[in-house]
């Protein structure tokens, strides 16, 4: 007796044959740290407003006028700057 494949049965065949191995991925600590900060570094989070950064955070030590479009501002603090995009926060980063 004789057995003939076809194209897909033989892929399927060759599929099945494949040992089939996953890894796990174990993240403890990501949830752990308050959002921003990082070093124990209280700073700004995204889409905060410049109103609430500066109730929260102070006045800056510097404000950069805004450039581009849409407009990218930049608010320096002894720690970190915070870049604005209009009047909400894109990101905070800590100066090195």
């Amino acid at each position: 007796m004789t057995f003939r494949f076809t194209t897909p049965s033989a892929v399927l065949l060759c599929l099945l044959a494949q040992p089939v191995a996953a890894d796990v991925l174990l993240i403890e600590s990501i949830h752990s740290a308050p959002i921003n900060s990082e070093e124990g570094i209280p700073r700004p989070s995204r889409s905060m407003t410049m109103s609430l950064v500066e109730r929260r955070f102070g006045q800056p030590l510097n404000a950069h006028p805004s450039v581009g479009e849409p407009p990218i501002t930049r608010w320096d603090y002894s720690n970190y700057s915070v870049f604005f995009e209009y009047e909400h926060v894109l990101t905070s980063v800590l100066h090195r």
